[in-house]
């Protein structure tokens, strides 16, 4: 049987893995982005995809770590699209692309 002892070195640990974990999130998201504005410059669309996406994945676990869930972030992008819509965000006005963004949420 594990005493209070256990039990808070037990908690200790977690709490510093997870505390290490979200400075390693924090620092793969500054490198992705880094990654991204290098392969735009040389206009690889594979390497842009992948740090685009590495992008995504990083935010998420981020996000979970951190105690808000997916769902959660999700509905805040909802959200944000829907308020920039409203706002008339130059990016829509000129392009339309948060508009094709908020439909192409909806449909997945």
């Amino acid at each position: 049987m594990l005493d209070n002892t256990d039990k808070l070195d037990k908690n200790n640990f977690y709490v510093a893995k997870n505390l290490k974990v979200m400075e390693w999130l924090k620092a793969e998201i500054v490198e992705q982005v880094s990654k991204l504005f290098k392969s735009l410059i040389s206009g690889k669309e594979s390497h842009i995809i992948d740090s685009m996406a590495s992008l995504v994945v990083s935010i998420y676990v981020l996000s979970r770590r951190i105690g808000v869930p997916f769902h959660q972030l999700d509905h805040a992008v909802q959200e944000k699209l829907h308020n920039h819509l409203n706002e008339g965000h130059e990016v829509e006005e000129w392009y339309g692309d948060l508009s094709l963004l908020q439909e192409y949420i909806k449909r997945r």
